[in-house]
């Protein structure tokens, strides 16, 4: 099934290739004709895909953060984070492929205590400074075992960042919140008593993969 947070952009491609196709039958080429039909078709099943949201299994376990995010881990490294978790901590950035499945989901249960939107560049999401630079929205969670930061980050293709959480919203690891559209990149931001379970390049699923493990 699409997702709902797809059903605006599905219903503006579904009419234009509907026009596109209709528009087809006056013209008398048959070569430009079949372009007319074949291609707005093959975007249309491209975008079905892209909007896919399967169902997840999110593992049982308090001490766990799973991933926001479908994709490929592009780093793991020591930060200082002085946004919300004030102090040293470990990053986690998730690069999201046109391929991969867009819907984010909630890494870690508690309260969102802290949200940001921030407009800005759109360097190419797998870039480093693109946390810092682009487009994205940030989410602090006030969890029992500390503070979570995770950050949606917009990247060249992706110009249109979604999310239907507030401020002070209680919320459950592995719920959806939202989605990134057409490829970007996902951040997550943990307390340094936090031990990564992924390593780089590894390929992740929103809600399923545990990215982070407290061990004390």
């Amino acid at each position: 099934m699409p997702t709902k947070y797809g059903y605006s952009t599905l219903g503006i491609i579904s009419i234009s290739v509907f026009i596109i196709i209709a528009f087809s039958f006056f013209v008398n080429n048959n070569f430009e004709k079949l372009i007319l039909i074949v291609l707005p078709i093959i975007f249309l099943l491209f975008s079905l895909y892209f909007f896919r949201d399967p169902e997840r299994t999110t593992p049982l376990g308090d001490k766990i953060i799973v991933s926001p995010a479908d994709g490929k881990v592009l780093f793991i490294k020591d930060v200082y984070d002085n946004k919300f978790i004030n102090g040293k901590a470990k990053q986690i950035s998730i690069f999201m492929s046109p391929l991969d499945v867009h819907v984010n989901r909630i890494p870690i249960s508690g309260k969102i205590e802290y949200l940001k939107y921030f407009k800005g560049k759109y360097i190419a999401a797998f870039d480093d400074k693109a946390s810092e630079e682009n487009e994205r929205a940030e989410f602090g969670i006030e969890s029992k075992f500390g503070k979570i930061l995770f950050t949606q980050v917009a990247g060249f293709i992706a110009r249109r960042i979604v999310y239907h959480i507030k401020l002070g919203d209680t919320v459950k690891s592995g719920e959806r919140f939202g989605m990134i559209k057409f490829g970007s990149r996902a951040d997550i931001v943990v307390p340094d008593n936090w031990q990564p379970k992924v390593k780089k390049n590894e390929h992740v699923k929103a809600g399923e993969t545990i990215l982070f493990e407290l061990t004390n």
